[in-house]
């Protein structure tokens, strides 16, 4: 346990941990016959994971361009579900092998609505690369292709994953204790 911002935080997976398995992930990325690669970071809260695997990954060989596109899903108790693009990407994906970077897979709406995106515009495949995976709360039928961590069924924070735009600056992912 730590205290941040007078909140105690139960660390699931550490900083040394995330980048042991950053590395790794790297490496089985390599192993794909990928042509011509672009990496997609899906934000906000990928951009931390976004930044330490593309490192990685670069020190595994490769280099692939790079893209950040903002998706919303309105769902809770809003609009039923609607997912908008906010912010789009600026290339273009045709014939072009596709890695969407996200941090967490949980209902999969999202990133399967982006990975169907992409496929539309002529992308030649897309893979998908999470930190997190969140069996438990999957309504998508929807698999990442490289996985950080399994994740049990938890509200996490931390490495770019945040609560009330707090906590996205943790070097780890955990937990918040509730007061009680």
């Amino acid at each position: 346990m730590v205290m941040v911002r007078g909140k105690e935080i139960e660390i699931l997976y550490a900083a040394s941990t995330i980048a042991r398995r950053n590395l790794e992930l790297a490496k089985e990325i390599a192993e794909k016959d990928y042509n011509d690669l672009l990496v997609i970071s899906v934000l906000k809260g990928s951009f931390i994971f976004a930044a330490d695997l593309i490192r990685a990954m670069h020190d595994a060989g490769i280099s692939p361009e790079v893209e950040f596109i903002m998706i919303s899903s309105y769902g809770a108790g809003t609009v039923s579900g609607e997912i908008k693009v906010l912010r789009d990407i600026d290339n273009d994906v045709r014939g072009r092998d596709i890695l969407l970077i996200d941090d967490i897979l949980e209902s999969g709406k999202t990133l399967k609505f982006t990975r169907e995106l992409m496929l539309s515009r002529g992308a030649r495949s897309v893979s998908i690369a999470v930190l997190l995976d969140k069996h438990s709360r999957r309504q998508a039928d929807l698999h990442a292709d490289f996985v950080g961590f399994e994740c049990p069924d938890y509200f996490v924070v931390g490495y770019g994953m945040d609560v009330g735009h707090a906590f996205r600056e943790l070097p780890f992912v955990g937990v918040v204790k509730d007061d009680a």
